[in-house]
């Protein structure tokens, strides 16, 4: 079976109430799920929550509730664990059933810069593909190169290089340019579909999300990210009406 994992809590600090804020008349939270059902693909939806809101919003979906552990309910939470213990009981519950999970389709209730698409061209490389781990959406974003990075010095406050320079190579060819370390591939959040190793074996996953093993497949995606920030709905709201049909 395939099966999709949506996870999201109450108490968000960065933006209270963001799961369930009102884009274009939808909840953020019912836009993956939409996804998730319009590919076909997708034999069962679960939702591992703690919100009531998140559960009142998502129930109209046919979606199968998952209990949330309070341990996994607070800002300190991972979500290797989370993503984990909500593996652990759909595989208890399609036990019961004598079936068996072939992929899990892992999903954010903050993230709305997902369409079918993305989720089916996912599930074609890993069926395709058994070298791969996962699948996950990928973006380019040049502007956020490591090169860039930067941090306070521990003793006078002053901003040095978060990575030391020698690592992107000779210090004496790096320039400001965005472009000059060639693409910056980031996993943006939007869909992660997994094979069930990886969340068996999750401690052998690599940082910083071990969710996703180790030989990761991108998914090319454009401008996705999942929502932390009031400030980041006009970005979304562009990626809804330029590739959210």
């Amino acid at each position: 079976m395939i099966c999709a994992l949506m996870i999201g809590r109450k108490g968000s600090k960065g933006f209270p109430g963001k799961n369930t804020k009102k884009i274009f008349g939808k909840s953020l939270c019912e836009y993956p799920i939409i996804a998730a059902k319009k590919t076909n693909l997708i034999d069962r939806i679960f939702v591992s929550t703690d919100c009531k809101n998140i559960k009142k919003v998502t129930k109209k979906y046919k979606v199968v509730f998952l209990k949330r552990p309070k341990k996994f309910s607070t800002d300190k939470a991972l979500g290797d664990d989370v993503f984990v213990d909500g593996y652990k009981q759909i595989k208890e519950i399609l036990k019961k059933e004598n079936k068996k999970i072939e992929l899990l389709v892992l999903l954010f209730a903050n993230v709305a810069t997902i369409n079918s698409r993305l989720i089916i061209k996912g599930i074609k490389i890993l069926k395709k593909n058994k070298y791969f781990d996962s699948a996950v959406s990928t973006s380019i974003y040049n502007m956020w190169s490591p090169l860039r990075a930067r941090k306070l010095s521990k003793t006078k406050g002053n901003l040095v290089p978060f990575v030391p320079f020698k690592v992107f190579g000779n210090p004496k060819t790096l320039n400001c340019d965005r472009d000059s370390q060639g693409n910056v591939y980031y996993a943006d959040m939007s869909v992660n579909i997994v094979r069930p190793n990886c969340l068996e074996n999750i401690k052998n996953g690599l940082l910083p999300q071990k969710w996703m093993g180790k030989k990761i497949a991108p998914i090319f995606s454009e401008a996705g990210f999942d929502l932390d920030y009031e400030w980041q709905l006009p970005s979304l709201k562009y990626w809804i009406k330029k590739y959210g049909k």
